[in-house]
């Protein structure tokens, strides 16, 4: 399956052999600490690379350099995968991770072996060390036995993380911990594969299930802010149950506007080298064709996404964002025209006081030359994130 699929929100798996409990209605959130952000986070996404990018000229290799690097920026948030499902399954074992893509640069493109704990936890504290807050995460890494696959209930769900929240506690770590999102990008079968066919934000199947598991482990740990973050089914946004979620991380790119991959004829090709062919010879093309009509776009998406944090009274964080989904140094890709879509994207969210954090990018990272050497845009743009109101409480 190609990456556009998955994009748009069509998703498939397994279906659960579990007993469902009875309908309940959905659990209202509780914990209120991101409403009482007054200066908004400078957040990153550092997702699975963080451990997965350690040999030589990763990126990841040397965590102070890295980290400092962040600092040196002007982030203060990094979110990042816990791996809960191995965590749950063995936390100190060596894991083989299958590369979910080739053609990108987060994570690894081949065949690579992680070991979750206590890395995660010498990382947190790392994070700590700098004051920088963590987001918690999963992308549901693929191994050969498909670990993921003993998710069968919301409670598998929900268990799994309190389990990692458990091994975090145990070094007393919890304080660096920002929120906890359940699963990247929910429910995209990419990254949430053990889910039935069909599976809808906008249902009753997922407010039961999203209920569930929060409920989960938010009965262990109260105190922590819990989400599903989302890139697709914004349609129907007014018909989502969001009520158990504390806050709403939607990921949002100009070019998830109708037609713009299109024209370009980038299809989220994973292991094709066709899809990057296609943004050399068009992506900037295209952009800057009808330059005005896109950026549109992109302020459009930003301004509904506002629109459902003030009826929804959610406040709003996004890690991935504003130009395009994919990218990387590369011959002929140039970064120039990225930073300006991400500026524009940065100060319209900014302006709508509804985000306590927010990313400049999803290529905020070392192993993206391009953009990460460019110490001066960072700042400027941090400082756009740090200076700007909040009005959610």
């Amino acid at each position: 399956m190609d990456r556009r699929s998955f994009l748009i929100s069509s998703v498939t798996g397994v279906a659960s052999t579990a007993v469902k409990a009875p309908d309940q209605a959905p659990q209202e959130s509780r914990a209120r600490r991101l409403h009482a952000i007054q200066r908004p986070f400078a957040i990153t996404m550092w997702d699975f690379s963080w451990l997965e990018r350690r040999w030589p000229g990763a990126g990841y290799e040397d965590w102070d350099l890295a980290l400092d690097g962040l600092i040196q920026r002007g982030y203060d948030a990094v979110r990042i995968d816990a791996y809960p499902h191995f965590i749950a399954a063995n936390p100190s074992a060596a894991w083989e991770l299958i590369p979910c893509w080739s053609t990108q640069d987060w994570g690894s493109p081949a065949k690579n072996i992680v070991q979750v704990q206590p890395a995660l936890n010498q990382f947190i504290r790392k994070c700590g060390d700098r004051k920088l807050r963590v987001g918690l995460s999963t992308w549901f890494r693929h191994d050969p036995d498909q670990t993921f696959m003993r998710i069968h209930t919301p409670e598998d769900h929900g268990r799994i993380w309190k389990v990692t929240l458990d091994s975090i506690a145990r070094d007393d770590l919890l304080p660096h911990i920002l929120y906890v999102d359940l699963c990247n990008e929910w429910p995209l079968d990419v990254w949430a594969p053990f889910l039935p066919p069909g599976f809808k934000r906008a249902s009753a199947e997922n407010a039961d299930w999203m209920s569930r598991a929060i409920q989960e482990v938010r009965s262990a740990y109260p105190d922590l802010d819990y989400t599903f973050s989302q890139t697709s089914e914004y349609e129907t946004w007014k018909q989502q149950d969001i009520t158990m979620l504390d806050f709403l991380e939607p990921h949002i790119w100009m070019a998830q506007a109708p037609g713009y991959y299109e024209e370009v004829g980038y299809h989220y090709e994973r292991f094709d080298p066709e899809g990057y062919r296609n943004l050399v010879n068009n992506a900037k093309r295209v952009y800057m064709q009808r330059r005005d009509y896109w950026d549109n776009k992109l302020k459009e998406r930003i301004e509904m996404c506002a629109d459902w944090s003030r009826t929804s009274g959610k406040p709003l964080i996004t890690t991935e964002c504003w130009s395009l989904v994919d990218y990387k140094d590369w011959p002929l890709l140039e970064w120039d025209w990225l930073k300006q879509l991400c500026e524009l994207g940065v100060r319209t969210a900014a302006a709508t006081g509804r985000w306590v954090a927010m990313a400049t990018s999803n290529f905020n990272g070392p192993q993206f030359a391009g953009m990460w050497r460019d110490v001066e845009w960072h700042r400027r743009m941090t400082d756009v994130i740090h200076s700007s109101s909040v009005k959610v409480a």
